[in-house]
């Protein structure tokens, strides 16, 4: 039985852009089937050299056992994609979206020319399963016999890799053999099987943005946020969009910021948000949102800090009014 039936026969629905559903109420700490991403596959001896010239993190001060978000850019600076950047051996995997994910590895095999890696598909290879919650430490433990101790660490596992994202996030990449040994385990140590809804919200409380196709081109990687969460290197060589990132950086001509938000109204990717100061222009834009219980909603928001101070609304400048939350990190302007 390979993943995708094992999964079925498991309660899970999966529509067409890879979102899971389970019949099943929210969870204290929920396993979560990431159907939503791909992962792209480098290998070869010059993989990490040829990458680090193309993304925006310091790829050659990744640790072997650690992960680095990143993003790939347009010359322009505008962001093509999100990673969440892991190790496997020699090989190198990028994490993204999986409706991004065909578009943007034949962009980056356009570039390898002589460079000894080479690109592969590897979303059906790995089963990527989230565990976010407050016992999803001691769940790993107790199905593992370990787990990663420092945010942004990798460990090893019999059939793929145990990766902890932060305090109460764990990635699970495994093989479908693996993983199919795994999800009783996880359920019989108290994980419940969740949707992905689960877990988009867990990346919107973490304050991890990721660029969707209604989202491609629209922000400079600052204006995610992507900077304070590691995945920008200013003290690195070239690579696409760097001159437009480090001038953004360096002259301080940010002017929007990534912002968590809730409403009482649906939302989604792309939408438009709105501020009374702007005469009926469009302030910002919904970069990800999933619902939050009991008729809420939130997500983070890519909005110009100015208007933050005027109240920002969904839709229109009469729209539902966006209600700003924390975020574990400080947004700098």
């Amino acid at each position: 039985m390979d993943w995708h039936t094992y999964l079925a026969s498991q309660g899970a629905q999966t529509d067409e852009q890879g979102q899971v559903s389970f019949p099943t109420a929210a969870a204290d700490t929920a396993l979560v089937p990431l159907q939503q991403f791909g992962l792209i596959r480098f290998s070869g001896e010059e993989t990490l050299a040829f990458l680090h010239g193309q993304v925006s993190s310091d790829l050659k001060k990744m640790p072997a056992d650690g992960c680095q978000y990143s993003s790939y850019s347009t010359p322009k600076g505008r962001m093509l994609a999100s990673f969440l950047v892991l190790r496997e051996a020699d090989d190198v995997l990028l994490m993204l979206p999986r409706t991004l994910q065909a578009g943007v590895q034949k962009r980056l095999s356009m570039y390898v020319l002589r460079s000894k890696t080479r690109a592969t598909d590897a979303s059906d290879e790995r089963v990527l399963l989230g565990l976010s919650g407050p016992q999803a430490t001691a769940i790993a433990l107790a199905v593992f016999g370990t787990a990663p101790v420092e945010a942004m660490q990798t460990i090893k596992l019999a059939g793929g890799l145990l990766a902890r994202l932060g305090q109460d996030r764990l990635l699970l990449c495994l093989t479908p053999d693996a993983a199919t040994a795994a999800w009783p385990a996880l359920l019989a140590a108290g994980a419940q099987a969740s949707g992905t809804a689960a877990w988009t919200l867990s990346d919107i409380r973490a304050g991890i943005p990721w660029i969707l196709p209604e989202t491609q081109e629209a922000f400079v990687a600052q204006m995610a946020n992507m900077e304070l969460i590691g995945a920008v290197s200013f003290k690195k060589g070239c690579y696409p969009g760097q001159e437009i990132v480090a001038r953004t950086q360096y002259l301080g001509k940010l002017k929007r910021r990534t912002f968590r938000v809730s409403a009482t109204a649906p939302m989604q990717a792309g939408q438009a948000v709105y501020s009374p100061e702007m005469n009926g222009q469009a302030c910002g834009q919904v970069a990800q949102a999933a619902p939050a219980g009991e008729g809420l909603w939130e997500a983070l928001v890519v909005v110009q800090m100015a208007s933050v101070e005027h109240g920002v609304h969904l839709d229109s400048p009469e729209g539902p009014l966006l209600n700003f939350l924390p975020l574990p990190y400080p947004v700098h302007e």
